[in-house]
């Protein structure tokens, strides 16, 4: 049996900064139908960057560190260029977690929805443009212009900074009183205060971060809110954090900083986000995640707006030293270690795709099943019930309930129309499936198709009516991204119809971690799924996804002598979660040992009758008929890891044995090869064959079992 795969034909040809046009063709038919069922799906995305030749704790584990932000505004600045002139970048206080000290950074990019700026700035890329402001002597008197810009008096206290003693700091109380919020008719009241403070207690505090986060609030008057404008300044630039406050009295202020000034380049910001930016501001947020930069995109109506904003971080990314990928130890070219989620939404929840279709959703849901290609082919290197982002019956550990929720969902259509009174389900919806779709600790963000921000009112951010796909890691290829957003917002047209949706669940079993996580049976899966919705109408060019296959399991070996050929290539391994591991700071980490590797053995008929195989010294079978053959093998020991009494199995020689002589090869020390072996001679292999299978049935040889 030969299992080499044909490369399917090359794609039509197209731009560097466009996609090819099977692209636009199929996007195009996905629109019309889904418009013609009354449908808005909108996407979102969080692609993840590294710098060219990233190095420190904040490329590798470290959520923050020196070179981030930096990288950071950078990015923002191009973007500000290239896609919105004129629009305003935030620094934001983004979430804390346990073991960090201060929360993480997120920086946040804002235009109106129609493109149009909500604030006017003197410039377009003024708002993080040139560090020349003020003087640092200067603070209070450019307050008292802003002051008299808003038409009131500002009283500003001077504090200082333990961290630099030649920085300048004033802090303003100020806060804003709306009249007929929402009308046409919208006034708004300033209402400064005054900040009496003793001498001795004017200091920041020593924690690193904008100043606004470092005030002796401990010390701030009751009778007062407690919203304060800041003003930093040095010989390096200066800096305004904003008082909390709406949109609307915001963006006032932000206009008055604006009309304030005159010659002077335009401060950074740094505040919190208005919590009624949503409706009225298009947001783009830059993010400090462990070893990436994170990327969260704004909500793209259609795959074509989806595919632009990819190649629009592309080309800001290049400018300043970012790609979506990075050099591997080998050489090849890796995913970043972060995510690409993609995320499927509505224009707004009251014309929310899902909530009026449960059916639709549990059809979408019951075919990802089906269909472990689409959680493991375009996912990271770690992979199973341990990994980011399980399957739901991996953290199940079976379909039961499952099944039970999905039936519940399609019986709860009930006949009525998506547009009729009563028909929205939001609820049921999100409380039938966050408790599922989870892991096996029940953390429901960790999941191949997460609910966590679907519908849940009981969380933060809970109810924006998301459906995030995290089962998807970076790719170098903007194309490979663009095709696989594409592939799934076709599948959401092609599950329009219920004809196409699987009826039940299917028990994998055993299988699903033996045989699906193979390289050939992931590409006949995907292979199928083309094919289905080829038969639809929607084809898809199979070259990308062929191309990401080729990426995610290059060549460990490939052979020919004559008509005989023989390929190895690497193959997906579940590698299981061990206890948590205490680290430093007094909390605990989530290790998994990712010691075991596996990698597939694919032979062509000319090689199966006329060549034999060895393996570490013993005959090892090819399998017979339509079976695959994979080797499980240890490739390292480190601290800790799971059965730390078992050595691992290098040098691991592969041999092969014909009429005329032999050849072997030896995996090099990473595993990412199988080179020539020093020796001349061969030796033919001796004793038993390997028959280390946990289960007959099993496809996978693990070398632990002898």
């Amino acid at each position: 049996m030969s299992v080499t795969l044909p490369v399917p034909p090359a794609g039509e040809a197209s731009s560097a900064s466009e996609s090819p046009a099977w692209m636009g063709r199929v996007a195009a038919e996905v629109d019309q139908r889904l418009g013609a069922a009354g449908i808005r799906l909108t996407l979102g995305g969080e692609p993840t960057y590294v710098p060219l030749e990233p190095s420190g704790a904040e490329w590798s584990v470290a959520a923050d560190g020196p070179t981030k932000l930096p990288l950071a505004r950078a990015m923002a600045r191009e973007l500000q260029q290239l896609a919105w002139p004129g629009s305003t970048l935030l620094y934001c206080p983004g979430k804390r977690y346990e073991g960090e000290v201060n929360p993480r950074w997120a920086l946040r990019l804002f235009t109106g929805l129609n493109g149009e700026p909500p604030v006017r700035w003197p410039a377009p890329d003024s708002p993080a443009g040139s560090q020349t402001g003020p003087a640092p002597e200067n603070g209070a008197a450019w307050l008292a212009q802003l002051g008299s810009r808003l038409g009131i008096q500002l009283e500003p206290l001077q504090l200082r900074d333990p961290l630099d003693s030649a920085r300048r700091v004033w802090a303003v109380p100020l806060s804003a009183l709306e009249t007929d919020p929402g009308l046409p008719t919208t006034t708004i009241q300033w209402l400064p205060a005054l900040w009496p403070l003793e001498e001795s207690l004017r200091e920041l505090s020593g924690a690193p971060g904008p100043a606004g986060l470092r005030l002796p609030l401990e010390h701030f008057p009751d009778a007062i809110p407690r919203q304060v404008l800041t003003l930093e300044a040095d010989a390096d630039g200066w800096e305004l954090f904003l008082p909390p406050l709406t949109r609307l009295p915001l963006t006032a202020l932000l206009q008055a900083v604006a009309d304030s000034l005159g010659g002077l380049a335009a401060p950074r910001l740094s505040g919190m986000l208005p919590v009624d930016w949503e409706g009225h501001w298009q947001m783009l947020g830059l993010t400090a995640d462990p070893g990436v930069l994170e990327i969260n995109l704004p909500v793209c109506h259609g795959w074509a707006d989806y595919d632009r904003w990819l190649r629009l971080l592309e080309q800001a990314g290049e400018r300043v030293g970012l790609r979506s990928w990075k050099q591997g130890p080998d050489g090849r070219q890796e995913g970043t270690g972060g995510g690409n989620h993609l995320l499927w939404g509505g224009p707004n929840l009251e014309e929310h795709p899902f909530f009026r279709r449960p059916g639709w959703l549990a059809g979408l849901l019951r075919f990802w099943q089906h269909h472990p290609s689409l959680a493991y082919l375009f996912s990271g290197a770690c992979v199973g019930p341990a990994s980011q982002a399980p399957r739901a019956d991996e953290a199940a550990g079976d379909s039961f309930d499952l099944e039970l929720a999905y039936r519940a969902l399609e019986e709860a259509d009930d006949g009525l129309a998506p547009d009729q009174p009563g028909s929205d389900q939001r609820g049921l919806i999100g409380e039938t499936l966050r408790h599922l779709h989870a892991d096996r600790s029940g953390n429901n963000h960790r999941s191949e198709i997460s609910f966590d921000k679907f519908w849940n009112p009981g969380a933060p951010a809970g109810c924006l009516g998301l459906v995030e796909f995290r089962a998807l890691e970076s790719l170098p290829h903007v194309e490979w991204s663009s095709a696989v957003a594409l592939l799934w917002s076709a599948l959401a047209a092609h599950l329009l119809e219920p004809s196409h949706r699987p009826t039940g669940l299917r028990d994998w079993g055993y299988e699903l971690h033996d045989n699906q996580l193979l390289p050939s049976a992931l590409w006949a899966d995907l292979e199928g799924v083309l094919a289905e919705l080829a038969r639809d109408g929607l084809a898809l060019d199979a070259t990308p996804f062929r191309e990401v296959w080729n990426w995610r399991f290059p060549p460990l070996l490939s052979w020919q002598e004559g008509d005989a050929q023989l390929e190895v290539r690497p193959a997906l391994e579940p590698w299981p979660l061990i206890c948590d591991f205490p680290r430093e700071g007094g909390f605990t980490s989530r290790f998994v040992d990712g010691s075991l590797r596996r990698f597939e053995i694919s032979a062509n008929g000319a090689f199966r009758r006329h060549w034999r195989l060895g393996l570490a010294g013993r005959p090892l079978d090819l399998p017979t008929g339509a079976s695959r053959l994979a080797v499980r093998y240890r490739l390292q020991r480190l601290y800790p890891c799971l059965h730390p009494a078992i050595a691992p199995h290098l040098p691991l020689r592969l041999s092969l044995h014909g009429e005329a002589g032999g050849q072997a090869f030896q995996l090099n020390g990473d595993g990412t090869s199988f080179i020539p072996a020093p020796e001349a001679v061969v030796e033919v292999p001796q004793g038993e064959p390997w028959r280390g299978r946990r289960r007959r049935e099993d496809c996978t040889i693990d070398l632990r079992l002898g």
